[in-house]
């Protein structure tokens, strides 16, 4: 048996796992972690019981169980077998099993203490899925709860392997490898924002090719996925030399080509053409040079399907550095890199955790069952709350939760299928009918340029041969293929319930993306959920009254829907009797700009009957008034003005008074305004409406003397007269005739402070500003008396006005 570099690092491993019950092992790509560790394990007898590895693709999980039964001299299914979505190959003679993430989930939910499983390896764990994560989070639980014997090891290709080791409380095994030395060769400069990346790849393979045919061996191109392989693997058709031989690998083929890209070529130099999962868990031979277009392809929340979708980004730089390993396998090679060294710095270290961008539905749902929180759990990394809430919102809608956030008989349905949640649910309540359908959604558009509607992608499912002749619209095949074998398995677990529409079957799934158009040319809906939803004009369903949004762009605004089917409201209300309800609205209408009442039958956000609430209690009318204030705004002016101003003056100067400032107002108005709002309905009745009396109302009668003490609201003349002190400028002030304060010999003052005086003539004009009477009297007095005796003959203008007697009356006549 060749030696492989994971052999130096075996011994010290098997001693953890025996000592401790539990490691984590960093090793390189390529190191033979995979292959290796599991059979030393066996032959260590490390456990009597079976060991279970998890894999995070199918591919890799029978690629790695063939390779250990042909190590052993076997085929799959004897001691090595592998279990994955749609194939198992186990014996009874079994002891190692190789399984895709998600079985172990199931098995964990259906017998938590792992009957006959002694073992648990979590291959390629630095990947963080989000089953990953929450497979070994469950483990740990199960190894400290009811299998104290249980061993449990994770394996990363990453040196952030750290972490992992503190949240399992085990120790670090590490394997250094032996690695050939990789010549990395970057572009000069970057692609022009306007090049086809995909071409300029294709220049650079064939670049490659020519460059190091010396050297010999194959080459592993790195794309993002199937459809840039096929794109790709067309244009270098006739661009490379005879003997080359072009090899895609990508996680949906058919195993047999699969199995075609991992076996040595017999005659001809091979190109891999292949998607991410050749950086860590496959073993390609011979591979001397690697060309790495500089993208991956991961799994996001996408809003516009509301499921998980594929998503290309940059690659980080720890996968750029396993890709460029794969170069360095058994001789010396080269990496050439589709962007600058200069681009290199930007590019982020490691891939991100799928539990902080993922949909989080089918999480929520596993803890659910399990009977835990996310924080009772051993998580790396806890997922974010807000995307868990909506997760909860939408299985308790599907009925996989109740009120109280507990799963139910259905929920517990739902989490034993291989499906998300909604298409789950779908699947159970629509029976086999909708196995086709499921698949359909769970699957990329297999129709190119056609238009949204639904029913042509199960035309086209139903009889390939006869859409292409009757339409317009190309179909991908290979995608078709998928979807029809997938919907064979899918109808074995289906429920029972007759036959539906394809309309009525998505709503099941899509519960709160059915939509009603709104009013006006453009084909705007209103979802169920609350959302904004646009079709584009031309598009066939247009016109239709309702639909089901099964796809949209996931704009937060207003999304494009790209894929839906037309509904109809006898539909809707046939499925969701339940939830339909009667709802009494009684609210501010910015546009109408006044208060409306009306009591709707409704479904979520769409509205399906529609009318004028009648006898509507007055108490919910000025509530909903209150938002017209906040629409409109506060009218200070005049009285309510000026009193504000008091309460605000002393306020400052320490008093215990209410906050009579915009924004305080604004902040309070329930406690104030509410009770005055009777009979107020529209921006005409609060143009009109008085502030004052609701004002002074808001003040107790012990902090209205106090406020009239310590800043009155009037100045009372000699005459008796009270004129209104306005507090709204730098000091208090009053306008008043000049005449009318004869014989006032003190200046007025107010809260400590001069009064500021305008003095008017008598035809209430002003004439001087004074904050000091007396000196105004002694001074400047004499030069108004002067000129005013000119203008205003027939007014008093005595040589000492503080011995005259105020007045506001004219001199009498002779």
């Amino acid at each position: 048996m060749m030696r492989l570099p994971i052999d130096d690092a075996l011994p010290d491993l098997i001693a953890a796992l025996k000592a401790r019950g539990r490691a984590v092992l960093q090793a390189p790509p390529g190191a033979g972690k995979t292959t290796r560790v599991p059979l030393a394990m066996l032959e260590a007898g490390v456990t009597g019981g079976r060991i279970v590895m998890l894999e995070p693709r199918r591919l890799a999980a029978r690629a790695a169980a063939e390779r250990m039964a042909e190590t052993l001299g076997e085929r799959a299914g004897e001691t090595v077998g592998y279990r994955v979505r749609g194939e198992v190959k186990v014996s009874r003679a079994t002891r190692i099993e190789v399984v895709t993430e998600g079985i172990l989930t199931r098995m964990l939910q259906s017998e938590p203490d792992l009957p006959g499983v002694g073992a648990v390896i979590f291959d390629e764990f630095h990947e963080r899925s989000l089953n990953a994560d929450l497979g070994l989070a469950l483990a740990l639980e199960v190894a400290g709860a009811l299998r104290d014997d249980l061993i449990l090891l994770a394996m990363s290709a990453t040196l952030d392997a750290e972490p992992v080791a503190r949240l399992m409380e085990a120790p670090l095994v590490t394997s250094e490898g032996r690695s050939h030395p990789v010549e990395t060769t970057w572009l000069e400069r970057p692609l022009r924002a306007q090049t086809d990346r995909l071409e300029a790849l294709v220049e650079l393979v064939v670049r490659a090719e020519r460059e190091s045919r010396a050297s010999g061996g194959g080459l592993l191109v790195f794309l993002p996925g199937e459809r840039e392989i096929r794109r790709a693997e067309a244009a270098l058709a006739g661009k490379l030399p005879p003997d080359c031989v072009l090899r895609p690998l990508f996680g949906a083929m058919p195993f047999a080509a699969q199995r075609a890209a991992l076996t040595p070529e017999k005659s001809g130099r091979k190109v891999v053409l292949a998607t991410s999962i050749a950086e860590t868990s496959l073993t390609i031979p011979d591979i001397r040079v690697v060309v790495d277009m500089g993208q991956a392809r991961r799994a996001r929340f996408d809003p516009g399907s509301g499921m998980s979708r594929l998503v290309t980004e940059r690659v980080t730089r720890a996968e750029a550095t396993q890709r460029a390993g794969r170069a360095g396998r058994v001789a010396e090679g080269v990496c050439y890199r589709l962007w600058s060294k200069g681009e290199e710095g930007a590019l982020p270290a490691f891939p991100p955790a799928e539990i902080e961008a993922a949909d989080l539905t089918g999480l929520a749902l596993e803890l659910a069952v399990w009977g835990a929180e996310p924080g009772d759990l051993a998580l790396l990394t806890q997922p974010p709350e807000g995307a868990m809430a909506e997760a909860r919102a939408l299985l308790t809608m599907l009925g996989a939760l109740d009120g109280k956030g507990r799963v139910t008989a259905h929920g517990r349905a739902l989490a034993a299928l291989p499906l998300h949640p909604r298409l789950g649910h779908m699947l159970l309540q629509a029976g086999e009918g909708a196995a086709p359908l499921a698949a359909l959604m769970a699957e990329r558009d297999p129709l190119r340029g056609a238009p949204s509607d639904l029913a042509l992608r199960m035309e086209a499912l139903r009889d390939a041969k006869a859409f292409q002749r009757n339409r317009p619209w190309p179909v991908n095949m290979g995608v078709l293929e998928r979807i029809k074998a997938e919907a064979g398995r899918l109808k074995r677990q289906a429920g029972t319930a007759g036959a539906q529409g394809v309309a009525a079957m998505a709503a099941m799934a899509y519960p709160d993306r059915i939509g009603q158009r709104r009013k006006g040319d453009e084909p705007r809906f209103v979802l169920s959920g609350g959302k904004g939803a646009i079709l584009a004009s031309d598009d066939p369903l247009a016109g239709a009254p309702y639909v089901v949004a099964v796809d949209t762009d996931g704009n937060p605004r207003e999304a494009r829907i790209r894929l839906a089917a037309q509904i109809s409201e006898r539909e809707i209300r046939e499925l969701f009797a339940d939830q339909i309800e009667w709802v009494e609205i009684c609210e501010w209408s910015r546009r109408d700009r006044r208060v409306v009442a009306r009591r709707q039958e409704r479904f979520g956000a769409i509205t399906l009957d529609d009318r004028i609430w009648k006898d509507v209690p007055e108490e919910a009318v000025a509530r909903a008034m209150l938002d017209g204030v906040r629409d409109l705004g506060l009218r200070l002016e005049g009285a309510a003005a000026r009193l504000a101003a008091r309460v605000e003056l002393v306020r400052a100067e320490g008093a215990d008074l209410p906050d009579f400032s915009p924004q305080g107002l604004m902040e309070s108005l329930e406690a104030w305004l509410l009770p005055m709002l009777s009979g107020v309905k529209s921006a005409e009745d609060w143009k009109r409406f008085d502030l004052l009396p609701a004002l002074k109302a808001r003040l107790s009668w012990e902090q209205a003397q106090e406020l009239d003490r310590r800043a009155p609201g009037s100045f009372t003349t000699p005459l008796g007269r009270k004129i209104p002190i306005d507090y709204g400028g730098e000091a208090p002030e009053i306008a008043v005739r000049l005449q009318e304060l004869f014989g006032v010999t003190r200046h007025p003052v107010v809260g400590g402070q001069p009064l500021k005086i305008t003095l008017l003539s008598p035809a209430q004009r002003p004439i001087q500003i004074t904050r000091d009477l007396p000196g105004f009297w002694a001074g400047s007095y004499a030069d108004v008396r002067k000129d005013m005796r000119a203008q205003y003959p027939k007014h008093p203008w005595p040589e000492d006005p503080t011995q005259a007697d105020p007045t506001l009356r004219a001199k009498p006549r002779r």
